[in-house]
């Protein structure tokens, strides 16, 4: 074992399973929080392929503060219009020259979204339903310093700060999860009428489920109200029968709670998403890094979308603290529910956290003291590859939000 400060302490408190009220949350990709953090992350890897390729490593960089303005729509049964365009402003800071080699960070940044917007939200035309801009700022030199020399094996923290990861996910962050995964996944393959924009909140109170879904529908795809009745039927269906492969508990599904078919009022758009009309987004204020918002767990509300992967400890460690947390749990047997936390010191080793702490709730018959050491281990260990991690979101292997 080095001598990393690790600890390993009983969690205190119930596991969130036997929590008598848990509250589960999830935006999709299509909402715009996530289409900022979709859009921020992805300029970002974009950003350290091209610098790694031109100069051999990646400099300094963030596009964390990403920022979306609602436009307007006109949706119509059969094919509305947007009126006002969604405007998009990417917000960083870019190294633009090195050692004589110039990047054109802009362009870079602009290909890197229209390509994640035409993979994601396809019923969004570029252009005109949504413009997007770039305003890419130089980074301080302190911190440039702080960011490293390339011959450093591991590098300095970038900030004092923390993350958090968690594991097992109980049984309504699965439901949560799945659903707006899958619904923008294999349903939405054969189902056009789906948005993008899927919010999905779990509420379990003891051993009951409620599932309350949002989804905006296209209206080129749905020709009446009676379609979209029919729309909204099948989906609760269809997440009725999702969630009962993960829980054995009762469950009750709702669609698009805010409708008012006697008024007309129902969640009908142009492009799928709600950034058309009225509702903007930004970075960080949606998913954590495992993809939900659990207010019954710890949370860092650093956002991880954007940062930059070599030395932010905003996405490092949210990231890292998570896949600890996951191995674990795989690992070690015994263990109903752990929580990772990792804290930085700015200009620090990031593989010697100023500590990093495990708490854990157990099997009834399981010591923690028969476990803590592999517990241990299996964080020193993670802690010593940490740089791994890097080269992994770099290549879109890990998800941040």
């Amino acid at each position: 074992m080095s001598n990393r400060n690790i600890q390993v302490e009983p969690m205190v408190g119930h596991a969130v399973e036997d929590q008598t009220v848990e509250i589960v949350e999830r935006k999709g990709i299509g909402h715009p929080d996530s289409i900022c953090d979709g859009i921020a992350e992805h300029v970002s890897e974009a950003l350290a392929r091209e610098y790694i390729e031109r100069v051999g490593r990646v400099l300094h960089y963030n596009t964390d503060e990403t920022q979306l303005v609602a436009g307007s729509a006109a949706p119509a049964f059969g094919g509305g219009e947007v009126t006002a365009p969604i405007y998009l402003l990417i917000v960083g800071r870019a190294t633009r020259e090195y050692e004589g080699t110039k990047i054109p960070t802009e362009p870079i940044a602009l290909r890197a979204a229209r390509e994640y917007l035409t993979e994601h939200i396809p019923e969004l035309s570029l252009g005109t339903d949504i413009v997007i801009d770039v305003e890419f700022g130089e980074g301080s030199g302190d911190l440039q310093e702080v960011f490293g020399d390339s011959g450093r094996m591991v590098p300095m923290a970038n900030d004092t700060s923390f993350g958090v990861g968690h594991a097992p996910l109980t049984e309504t962050e699965q439901i949560v999860r799945s659903t707006e995964h899958r619904l923008n996944g294999e349903y939405a393959a054969t189902h056009p009428e789906i948005g993008a924009d899927i919010k999905v909140m779990g509420k379990r109170e003891d051993d009951h489920i409620d599932v309350t879904v949002a989804v905006a529908m296209v209206d080129s795809y749905v020709d009446s109200m009676d379609d979209y009745r029919q729309s909204v039927r099948d989906v609760r269906e269809y997440v009725h029968d999702l969630a009962m492969e993960y829980t054995d508990r009762s469950v009750t599904v709702h669609v698009n709670t805010a409708d008012d078919y006697d008024e007309g009022a129902i969640y009908l758009t142009t492009t799928g998403t709600s950034a058309e009309q009225g509702d903007d987004g930004s970075v960080g204020r949606g998913n954590r890094a495992n993809g939900l918002i659990t207010p019954n767990r710890s949370m860092s509300m650093e956002a991880t979308s954007g940062k930059n992967p070599v030395n932010h400890i905003g996405k490092i460690y949210n990231l890292l603290s998570t896949e600890i947390a996951q191995r674990v749990v795989r690992e070690v047997s015994g263990i109903r529910q752990i929580r990772i936390r990792l804290l930085s010191q700015i200009g620090q080793p990031i593989d010697h956290p100023h500590v990093a702490d495990a708490a854990i709730v157990t099997e009834s018959d399981v010591p923690l003291s028969t476990i803590e050491d592999d517990v241990a281990a299996i964080i020193d260990d993670e802690l010593a590859n940490v740089t791994g991690i890097t080269d992994r979101i770099i290549h879109g292997e890990l998800t941040t939000f």
